[in-house]
Protein backbone atom coordinates (compact mmCIF):
# COMPACT_ATOMS: atom_id res chain seq x y z
CA UNK A 1 0.00 0.00 0.00
CA UNK A 2 2.62 2.81 1.03
CA UNK A 3 4.67 1.66 -2.20
CA UNK A 4 1.67 3.13 -4.19
CA UNK A 5 1.66 6.43 -2.92
CA UNK A 6 3.59 8.62 -4.40
CA UNK A 7 5.43 11.24 -0.94
CA UNK A 8 6.11 14.44 -3.57
CA UNK A 9 2.59 14.07 -4.19
CA UNK A 10 1.20 13.92 -1.46
CA UNK A 11 3.38 16.95 -0.04
CA UNK A 12 2.37 19.14 -3.03
CA UNK A 13 -1.02 18.15 -2.56
CA UNK A 14 -1.24 19.50 1.04
CA UNK A 15 0.86 22.63 0.09
CA UNK A 16 -2.19 23.64 -2.20
CA UNK A 17 -4.77 23.23 -0.13
CA UNK A 18 -2.99 25.46 2.52
CA UNK A 19 -1.80 27.94 -0.25
CA UNK A 20 -5.76 28.16 -1.38
CA UNK A 21 -6.84 29.07 2.46
CA UNK A 22 -3.64 31.60 2.86
CA UNK A 23 -4.98 33.04 -0.83
CA UNK A 24 -1.08 32.80 -1.39
CA UNK A 25 0.00 34.01 -4.45
CA UNK A 26 -0.13 31.79 -7.54
CA UNK A 27 3.48 32.73 -8.58
CA UNK A 28 4.90 32.38 -4.84
CA UNK A 29 2.67 29.15 -4.79
CA UNK A 30 4.87 28.10 -7.50
CA UNK A 31 8.36 28.73 -5.97
CA UNK A 32 7.66 26.37 -2.65
CA UNK A 33 6.12 23.81 -4.56
CA UNK A 34 9.38 22.69 -5.87
CA UNK A 35 12.70 22.23 -4.63
CA UNK A 36 15.26 24.78 -5.15
CA UNK A 37 18.25 22.70 -6.05
CA UNK A 38 18.05 18.66 -6.56
CA UNK A 39 21.34 16.42 -6.44
CA UNK A 40 21.56 12.73 -8.40
CA UNK A 41 24.71 10.78 -8.33
CA UNK A 42 26.53 7.62 -8.61
CA UNK A 43 28.87 6.44 -5.73
CA UNK A 44 31.46 3.99 -7.07
CA UNK A 45 32.29 1.91 -3.68
CA UNK A 46 35.21 -1.16 -3.77
CA UNK A 47 33.32 -3.56 -1.84
CA UNK A 48 34.89 -6.07 1.06
CA UNK A 49 35.38 -8.81 -2.06
CA UNK A 50 37.45 -6.51 -4.60
CA UNK A 51 34.06 -6.15 -6.64
CA UNK A 52 33.06 -2.70 -7.40
CA UNK A 53 29.40 -2.00 -7.20
CA UNK A 54 27.96 1.80 -8.02
CA UNK A 55 25.24 2.90 -5.43
CA UNK A 56 22.56 6.08 -6.47
CA UNK A 57 22.84 9.42 -4.17
CA UNK A 58 20.59 12.01 -3.54
CA UNK A 59 20.42 15.22 -2.09
CA UNK A 60 17.31 17.90 -2.62
CA UNK A 61 17.37 21.08 -0.85
CA UNK A 62 14.18 22.69 -0.87
CA UNK A 63 14.02 26.49 0.51
CA UNK A 64 16.94 28.06 2.64
CA UNK A 65 14.87 31.55 3.09
CA UNK A 66 15.22 31.01 6.96
CA UNK A 67 18.96 30.17 7.30
CA UNK A 68 20.91 26.91 5.59
CA UNK A 69 18.80 23.59 4.73
CA UNK A 70 18.71 21.08 7.07
CA UNK A 71 17.28 17.38 6.89
CA UNK A 72 18.78 13.78 7.17
CA UNK A 73 20.45 11.05 4.88
CA UNK A 74 18.16 7.72 4.69
CA UNK A 75 20.13 4.56 3.41
CA UNK A 76 17.10 2.58 2.24
CA UNK A 77 16.52 -0.04 -0.78
CA UNK A 78 13.38 1.49 -1.58
CA UNK A 79 14.02 5.36 -1.58
CA UNK A 80 13.28 7.20 -4.48
CA UNK A 81 14.20 10.84 -5.58
CA UNK A 82 10.58 11.70 -5.40
CA UNK A 83 10.43 10.52 -1.23
CA UNK A 84 13.62 13.01 -0.74
CA UNK A 85 11.84 15.39 -2.55
CA UNK A 86 8.92 15.42 0.03
CA UNK A 87 10.83 14.99 2.78
CA UNK A 88 12.78 18.12 2.07
CA UNK A 89 10.11 19.91 1.36
CA UNK A 90 8.35 18.67 4.84
CA UNK A 91 11.83 19.59 6.38
CA UNK A 92 11.17 23.47 5.42
CA UNK A 93 7.85 23.70 6.81
CA UNK A 94 9.14 21.34 9.89
CA UNK A 95 11.77 23.76 11.07
CA UNK A 96 9.84 26.70 10.24
CA UNK A 97 6.80 26.01 12.11
CA UNK A 98 9.35 24.95 15.46
CA UNK A 99 10.56 28.35 14.66
CA UNK A 100 14.19 27.50 14.17
CA UNK A 101 16.33 29.48 11.75
CA UNK A 102 17.12 26.78 9.03
CA UNK A 103 15.39 25.84 5.89
CA UNK A 104 14.76 22.08 4.60
CA UNK A 105 16.79 19.50 3.03
CA UNK A 106 16.81 15.87 2.67
CA UNK A 107 19.35 12.94 1.02
CA UNK A 108 19.64 8.99 0.50
CA UNK A 109 20.92 6.41 -1.15
CA UNK A 110 19.45 3.23 -2.41
CA UNK A 111 20.55 0.55 -0.63
CA UNK A 112 19.43 -1.97 2.60
CA UNK A 113 22.27 -0.91 5.18
CA UNK A 114 22.02 -4.48 7.02
CA UNK A 115 23.35 -6.22 3.64
CA UNK A 116 26.90 -4.40 3.62
CA UNK A 117 29.60 -4.55 5.89
CA UNK A 118 30.68 -2.19 8.18
CA UNK A 119 33.89 -0.86 6.25
CA UNK A 120 31.92 -1.24 3.08
CA UNK A 121 29.83 1.47 5.00
CA UNK A 122 31.98 4.02 5.51
CA UNK A 123 33.46 3.61 2.01
CA UNK A 124 29.31 4.63 1.12
CA UNK A 125 29.37 7.50 3.57
CA UNK A 126 32.55 9.11 2.54
CA UNK A 127 31.48 8.60 -0.93
CA UNK A 128 28.41 10.41 -0.19
CA UNK A 129 30.41 13.14 0.58
CA UNK A 130 32.90 13.43 -2.35
CA UNK A 131 30.03 14.00 -4.23
CA UNK A 132 28.37 16.63 -2.03
CA UNK A 133 30.79 18.20 0.18
CA UNK A 134 30.85 21.32 -2.41
CA UNK A 135 27.12 22.00 -1.41
CA UNK A 136 27.33 21.24 1.69
CA UNK A 137 28.49 22.96 5.33
CA UNK A 138 27.38 24.58 8.51
CA UNK A 139 25.98 28.29 6.40
CA UNK A 140 24.57 25.89 3.23
CA UNK A 141 24.09 22.71 4.18
CA UNK A 142 23.50 20.63 7.40
CA UNK A 143 22.53 16.63 7.22
CA UNK A 144 21.83 14.38 9.74
CA UNK A 145 21.35 11.12 10.60
CA UNK A 146 17.70 9.59 9.58
CA UNK A 147 15.98 5.84 8.67
CA UNK A 148 19.35 3.45 8.05
CA UNK A 149 21.69 5.70 9.07
CA UNK A 150 23.72 6.15 12.72
CA UNK A 151 25.72 8.39 14.55
CA UNK A 152 28.70 6.77 13.35
CA UNK A 153 27.96 6.81 10.02
CA UNK A 154 28.08 11.09 10.49
CA UNK A 155 31.21 11.00 12.49
CA UNK A 156 32.31 9.62 9.14
CA UNK A 157 30.94 12.19 7.09
CA UNK A 158 32.09 14.89 8.89
CA UNK A 159 35.43 13.62 8.62
CA UNK A 160 35.41 13.02 5.23
CA UNK A 161 34.08 16.45 4.81
CA UNK A 162 36.79 18.68 7.33
CA UNK A 163 39.39 16.49 5.24
CA UNK A 164 38.10 17.66 2.03
CA UNK A 165 37.66 21.38 3.27
CA UNK A 166 41.07 21.08 5.26
CA UNK A 167 40.30 22.40 8.57
CA UNK A 168 37.81 20.79 11.17
CA UNK A 169 34.35 21.13 10.94
CA UNK A 170 31.77 19.81 13.29
CA UNK A 171 28.77 21.45 13.02
CA UNK A 172 28.73 20.33 9.06
CA UNK A 173 26.90 16.98 10.01
CA UNK A 174 24.16 16.57 13.27
CA UNK A 175 23.74 13.54 15.00
CA UNK A 176 27.30 12.85 15.76
CA UNK A 177 28.69 10.63 18.56
CA UNK A 178 29.19 12.12 21.68
CA UNK A 179 32.90 12.34 21.80
CA UNK A 180 32.66 13.88 18.06
CA UNK A 181 31.05 16.98 18.17
CA UNK A 182 27.81 15.49 19.10
CA UNK A 183 24.56 16.56 22.07
CA UNK A 184 23.33 15.25 25.07
CA UNK A 185 20.14 14.20 24.63
CA UNK A 186 19.91 13.82 21.12
CA UNK A 187 19.32 10.32 21.51
CA UNK A 188 16.11 10.82 22.46
CA UNK A 189 14.89 14.18 21.10
CA UNK A 190 12.68 13.26 18.23
CA UNK A 191 10.58 10.44 20.51
CA UNK A 192 10.35 12.88 24.03
CA UNK A 193 9.25 15.61 21.43
CA UNK A 194 5.98 13.85 20.48
CA UNK A 195 5.63 13.14 24.33
CA UNK A 196 5.73 16.64 24.55
CA UNK A 197 2.95 17.52 21.69
CA UNK A 198 0.48 14.54 22.97
CA UNK A 199 1.12 16.02 26.95
CA UNK A 200 -0.02 19.34 24.96
CA UNK A 201 -2.64 17.80 23.16
CA UNK A 202 -4.30 15.83 25.97
CA UNK A 203 -3.97 19.28 28.01
CA UNK A 204 -5.99 20.55 24.98
CA UNK A 205 -8.82 17.64 25.38
CA UNK A 206 -9.28 17.20 29.12
CA UNK A 207 -7.27 13.34 28.55
CA UNK A 208 -5.49 11.84 31.98
CA UNK A 209 -2.03 10.90 30.34
CA UNK A 210 -2.06 8.13 33.88
CA UNK A 211 -5.38 6.28 32.53
CA UNK A 212 -4.37 6.67 28.47
CA UNK A 213 -2.92 3.47 26.83
CA UNK A 214 -0.88 3.86 23.27
CA UNK A 215 -0.63 2.19 20.45
CA UNK A 216 2.71 2.62 17.94
CA UNK A 217 4.16 1.56 14.61
CA UNK A 218 7.66 1.01 14.34
CA UNK A 219 10.22 0.12 17.08
CA UNK A 220 13.26 2.48 15.47
CA UNK A 221 15.01 5.54 17.40
CA UNK A 222 11.71 7.84 17.49
CA UNK A 223 9.39 5.08 18.28
CA UNK A 224 11.39 3.91 21.54
CA UNK A 225 11.46 7.01 22.64
CA UNK A 226 8.16 7.77 22.74
CA UNK A 227 7.52 4.87 23.94
CA UNK A 228 9.37 5.64 27.07
CA UNK A 229 8.31 8.87 27.13
CA UNK A 230 5.01 7.16 26.94
CA UNK A 231 5.44 5.34 30.13
CA UNK A 232 8.42 6.92 32.18
CA UNK A 233 6.73 10.96 31.51
CA UNK A 234 3.17 10.66 31.08
CA UNK A 235 2.47 7.97 33.12
CA UNK A 236 0.72 5.63 30.43
CA UNK A 237 1.08 2.35 29.31
CA UNK A 238 1.98 1.06 25.68
CA UNK A 239 -0.37 -0.92 24.11
CA UNK A 240 1.92 -2.52 21.14
CA UNK A 241 4.93 -1.40 19.40
CA UNK A 242 5.74 -2.85 15.52
CA UNK A 243 8.68 -3.02 13.93
CA UNK A 244 9.98 -4.85 10.40
CA UNK A 245 12.39 -7.79 11.11
CA UNK A 246 15.73 -7.74 8.74
CA UNK A 247 15.97 -11.91 9.14
CA UNK A 248 12.78 -12.58 7.16
CA UNK A 249 11.38 -9.16 5.95
CA UNK A 250 8.38 -9.07 7.79
CA UNK A 251 6.77 -6.94 10.12
CA UNK A 252 5.50 -7.82 13.10
CA UNK A 253 3.45 -6.67 16.18
CA UNK A 254 4.75 -6.73 19.64
CA UNK A 255 2.38 -6.61 22.54
CA UNK A 256 2.14 -7.80 25.96
CA UNK A 257 -0.74 -8.26 28.69
CA UNK A 258 0.53 -5.87 31.30
CA UNK A 259 1.66 -3.72 29.07
CA UNK A 260 4.70 -2.84 26.69
CA UNK A 261 8.12 -1.81 28.53
CA UNK A 262 9.81 -0.13 26.15
CA UNK A 263 13.09 -0.40 28.03
CA UNK A 264 13.50 -4.21 28.04
CA UNK A 265 12.65 -4.41 24.82
CA UNK A 266 15.32 -1.74 23.97
CA UNK A 267 18.08 -3.89 25.36
CA UNK A 268 17.21 -6.52 22.54
CA UNK A 269 16.45 -4.52 19.49
CA UNK A 270 19.26 -4.56 17.45
CA UNK A 271 20.13 -1.20 15.42
CA UNK A 272 18.17 -1.61 12.31
CA UNK A 273 14.99 -1.90 14.64
CA UNK A 274 14.68 -5.38 14.36
CA UNK A 275 13.74 -7.06 18.17
CA UNK A 276 14.99 -10.41 18.96
CA UNK A 277 11.68 -12.98 19.06
CA UNK A 278 13.05 -15.86 21.24
CA UNK A 279 13.71 -13.35 23.78
CA UNK A 280 10.83 -11.50 23.76
CA UNK A 281 8.71 -14.74 23.75
CA UNK A 282 9.98 -16.00 26.30
CA UNK A 283 9.26 -12.53 28.41
CA UNK A 284 5.69 -12.79 27.60
CA UNK A 285 5.34 -10.94 24.32
CA UNK A 286 2.40 -11.76 21.87
CA UNK A 287 3.87 -11.46 18.24
CA UNK A 288 1.41 -10.99 15.46
CA UNK A 289 1.05 -9.90 12.02
CA UNK A 290 2.78 -5.92 11.39
CA UNK A 291 -0.52 -4.89 10.82
CA UNK A 292 -1.86 -5.84 14.05
CA UNK A 293 -0.52 -2.74 15.77
CA UNK A 294 -3.48 -0.32 14.11
CA UNK A 295 -6.61 -2.18 15.72
CA UNK A 296 -5.01 -2.12 19.13
CA UNK A 297 -7.61 -0.86 21.89
CA UNK A 298 -5.80 2.70 22.69
CA UNK A 299 -6.12 6.43 23.07
CA UNK A 300 -3.33 7.22 21.18
CA UNK A 301 -1.88 6.18 18.10
CA UNK A 302 1.93 6.93 16.98
CA UNK A 303 3.14 5.94 13.58
CA UNK A 304 6.53 6.10 14.08
CA UNK A 305 7.56 3.81 10.93
CA UNK A 306 7.22 4.99 7.28
CA UNK A 307 5.37 6.87 5.18
CA UNK A 308 1.86 6.30 4.04
CA UNK A 309 1.24 3.54 6.09
CA UNK A 310 -2.24 4.92 7.68
CA UNK A 311 -4.24 5.44 4.38
CA UNK A 312 -7.50 5.37 3.29
CA UNK A 313 -7.64 1.53 3.71
CA UNK A 314 -5.19 0.90 7.12
CA UNK A 315 -7.76 3.63 8.98
CA UNK A 316 -10.38 2.22 9.16
CA UNK A 317 -9.17 -0.47 11.31
CA UNK A 318 -8.58 1.71 14.16
CA UNK A 319 -10.15 1.41 17.55
CA UNK A 320 -13.23 3.71 17.86
CA UNK A 321 -11.56 4.13 21.32
CA UNK A 322 -8.48 6.36 19.66
CA UNK A 323 -8.63 10.29 20.57
CA UNK A 324 -5.24 11.24 19.30
CA UNK A 325 -3.26 10.75 16.42
CA UNK A 326 0.55 11.49 16.76
CA UNK A 327 2.91 11.27 13.70
CA UNK A 328 6.05 10.48 14.41
CA UNK A 329 7.05 9.49 10.93
CA UNK A 330 7.46 11.99 8.20
CA UNK A 331 4.26 11.52 5.90
CA UNK A 332 2.48 8.74 7.90
CA UNK A 333 -0.75 9.53 6.82
CA UNK A 334 -2.66 10.24 4.19
CA UNK A 335 -4.91 12.67 2.71
CA UNK A 336 -7.92 10.25 3.28
CA UNK A 337 -6.68 9.02 6.24
CA UNK A 338 -6.88 13.09 7.36
CA UNK A 339 -10.75 12.68 5.84
CA UNK A 340 -11.38 10.17 8.66
CA UNK A 341 -9.45 11.87 11.24
CA UNK A 342 -11.78 14.57 10.65
CA UNK A 343 -15.20 12.86 10.48
CA UNK A 344 -14.44 11.19 13.74
CA UNK A 345 -13.51 14.08 15.86
CA UNK A 346 -9.63 12.57 15.85
CA UNK A 347 -7.37 15.07 16.77
CA UNK A 348 -4.31 14.64 14.39
CA UNK A 349 -0.90 16.02 15.53
CA UNK A 350 0.96 16.66 11.99
CA UNK A 351 4.14 15.06 11.48
CA UNK A 352 6.35 18.21 10.92
CA UNK A 353 4.85 19.71 14.39
CA UNK A 354 5.05 16.27 16.04
CA UNK A 355 8.58 15.04 15.06
CA UNK A 356 10.14 18.50 14.82
CA UNK A 357 11.98 17.60 18.32
CA UNK A 358 15.02 15.52 16.09
CA UNK A 359 15.71 18.78 14.08
CA UNK A 360 15.10 21.10 16.90
CA UNK A 361 17.89 19.25 19.08
CA UNK A 362 20.43 18.87 15.77
CA UNK A 363 20.06 22.57 15.81
CA UNK A 364 20.98 22.83 19.60
CA UNK A 365 23.59 20.55 18.54
CA UNK A 366 25.18 23.27 15.56
CA UNK A 367 24.31 26.15 18.01
CA UNK A 368 27.27 24.09 20.49
CA UNK A 369 29.57 23.12 17.86
CA UNK A 370 29.82 27.25 16.79
CA UNK A 371 30.35 28.25 20.53
CA UNK A 372 32.82 24.73 21.36
CA UNK A 373 30.30 24.82 24.40
CA UNK A 374 28.34 22.02 25.11
CA UNK A 375 25.04 21.27 27.04
CA UNK A 376 23.86 19.32 30.31
CA UNK A 377 20.98 16.59 28.63
CA UNK A 378 18.95 18.37 30.85
CA UNK A 379 19.58 21.67 29.72
CA UNK A 380 19.21 20.35 26.01
CA UNK A 381 15.95 18.41 27.01
CA UNK A 382 14.40 22.01 29.09
CA UNK A 383 14.98 23.95 25.80
CA UNK A 384 13.74 21.08 23.94
CA UNK A 385 10.29 20.97 25.82
CA UNK A 386 9.91 24.94 25.62
CA UNK A 387 10.64 24.86 21.70
CA UNK A 388 7.98 21.90 21.86
CA UNK A 389 5.42 23.65 23.33
CA UNK A 390 5.60 27.15 21.82
CA UNK A 391 5.49 25.29 18.56
CA UNK A 392 2.44 23.37 19.43
CA UNK A 393 -0.06 26.25 21.01
CA UNK A 394 1.25 28.38 17.87
CA UNK A 395 -0.26 25.72 16.09
CA UNK A 396 -2.97 25.01 18.16
CA UNK A 397 -3.87 28.89 18.64
CA UNK A 398 -3.91 28.88 14.47
CA UNK A 399 -6.31 25.87 14.36
CA UNK A 400 -8.70 27.47 16.73
CA UNK A 401 -8.40 31.31 15.26
CA UNK A 402 -9.25 30.26 11.84
CA UNK A 403 -11.30 27.13 12.91
CA UNK A 404 -9.08 24.76 10.58
CA UNK A 405 -7.69 21.32 10.97
CA UNK A 406 -4.65 21.25 12.85
CA UNK A 407 -2.60 20.00 9.63
CA UNK A 408 -3.54 23.18 7.58
CA UNK A 409 -3.05 25.13 10.93
CA UNK A 410 0.51 23.92 11.14
CA UNK A 411 1.13 24.81 7.45
CA UNK A 412 -0.30 27.91 8.04
CA UNK A 413 2.35 29.05 10.69
CA UNK A 414 5.04 27.52 8.61
CA UNK A 415 4.30 28.42 5.25
CA UNK A 416 3.58 32.59 6.81
CA UNK A 417 7.03 32.24 7.82
CA UNK A 418 8.88 30.75 4.97
CA UNK A 419 6.97 33.89 2.92
CA UNK A 420 8.03 36.37 5.11
CA UNK A 421 11.54 35.38 5.21
CA UNK A 422 11.27 35.27 0.88
CA UNK A 423 10.01 39.27 0.94
CA UNK A 424 12.30 40.09 3.69
CA UNK A 425 15.31 38.62 1.57
CA UNK A 426 13.69 40.05 -1.92
CA UNK A 427 13.35 36.74 -3.35
CA UNK A 428 9.62 37.77 -4.16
Amino acid sequence: MAGQINAFEMAQKQFDGVAKLLNLDPQIAEVLRWPMREYSFRIPVRMDDGSLRVFQGYRVQHNDARGPNKGGIRFHPNETFDTVRALATWMTWKCAVADIPLGGGKGGIIVDPSSITTPEKERLCRGWVQNMWKNIGPRQDVPAPDVGTTPQMMGWMMDEYSRLVGQYTPGVFTGKPLAGGGSEGRTEATGYGVIYTVREAMKHLKINPTESVAALEGFGNVSQYAAIGFVEILGGKVACVSCWDRNDKTSYTYSHKDGVNPRFLLTIVDQYGTIDQKKAKEAGYLIEDGEKWIEKDCDVLIPAAIEGHVNGDTVKRMSKRVKVVAEGANGPCTPEADDYFKNNNIFNIPDFLCNAGGVTTSYFESVQNDMNFYWTKQEVLEKLDTKMTMAFNAVLDMSEKEQVYMRDAAYMVAIDRVVKAMQLRGWI
